[in-house]
């Protein structure tokens, strides 16, 4: 396939080099004068555990191609699009005159309903996906992460089509172990209140990083995650369904806390990405607890933990 990555975030820079290696044809589109910052190439330092259970240490730099336009008349057949979820809209916007004949990945966060979310892109043209990778660019410019065998997909109802099913093939043969859900607008905003948990605390402390080793933080934001459960069954979803994800917020959650620090210190792939995220002033982390704080007040749910983390993510001025 010849596949565009949308912008160079970390989620695309990985799964632009994962898929290359399996032999597809990769470019990324950036902004107008951002290959130039960017350079010829990119810096990786990953565990890349799709074939090893411990993982493969992956250190190089990986020569990409940039492109600063996208004609109407390209010739991709992907264009994956992994943004934060308060960008997805406009960055929807930007594709729908210029999808042309390729398949779309929606490949992140949704918060809004799904198909709101992706505007007038052509549903017949789209596939949904969530990363299993994670991790961030140090101030050396490096890309420190790690990369986990699943890639979960799922559709909005509708059964599979062609295209969907050419997408999941793209991903299986690079090596991944795909994941069906069934119910993916529910496991997606699942997922999205476990974030905003996680957040509340690692804004709080200064970054995601520094929750490493911390029981008593990792068990606030499991709470708070916990207190956003009754915001999904507001907004429709059937926990039910969702036994397993909603399951280490249900647990006693001490007990839990301690295992993750357990697996954060014994288990380089759960640690390596939660390391690499150090920017204080990453903006996606303040925009999931934001959205998410607003949503439970507008449906009148009580969530006290991430009320009370509101001044660390609040807009100035705000709060």
């Amino acid at each position: 396939m010849k596949i565009l990555m949308f912008g160079r975030g970390v989620i695309a820079t990985i799964y632009g080099w994962a898929l290359e290696q399996a032999g597809h044809e990769i470019e990324f589109y950036v902004r107008p004068g951002r290959a130039a910052v960017y350079g010829k190439t990119v810096a990786l330092n990953l565990l890349d555990a799709r074939r090893r259970v411990w993982g493969r240490r992956v250190v190089e730099k990986w020569p990409v191609r940039y492109r600063e336009t996208l004609e109407l008349g390209h010739d991709f057949d992907l264009i994956v699009l992994s943004v934060p979820h308060h960008r997805l809209t406009q960055a929807a916007a930007f594709l729908t005159p210029r999808i042309g004949n390729a398949t779309v990945l929606i490949f992140g966060n949704i918060w809004s309903e799904p198909q709101a979310a992706i505007g007038d892109l052509p549903l017949s043209q789209l596939a949904w996906g969530f990363p299993q990778a994670g991790g961030g660019f140090g101030e050396d410019g490096v890309l420190r992460g790690a990369l986990l065998p699943p890639v979960v997909f799922g559709t909005l109802g509708q059964p599979l089509t062609e295209r969907e099913r050419a997408v999941r093939q793209a991903f299986r043969h690079a090596g991944f172990r795909l994941q069906e859900q069934g119910d993916f607008r529910g496991w997606l905003w699942i997922h999205f209140v476990f974030n905003a948990g996680l957040h509340s605390q690692g804004l709080r402390l200064g970054s995601l990083a520094k929750l490493v080793g911390r029981a008593g933080d990792l068990r606030e934001a499991l709470l708070a995650s916990r207190e956003l459960l009754p915001l999904l069954e507001a907004r429709g979803i059937d926990l039910r369904r969702h036994r397993g994800a909603v399951l280490p917020f249900r647990a006693p959650t001490g007990l839990t806390a301690r295992a993750l620090v357990w697996v954060l210190a014994h288990v380089p792939l759960a640690r390596v990405s939660l390391e690499a995220q150090t920017d204080p002033e990453a903006q996606e982390p303040r925009e999931i607890c934001r959205d998410t704080l607003a949503e439970a007040g507008r449906l009148g749910i009580k969530v006290p933990r991430l009320e009370a983390a509101e001044p660390y993510f609040a807009r100035k001025g705000e709060g």
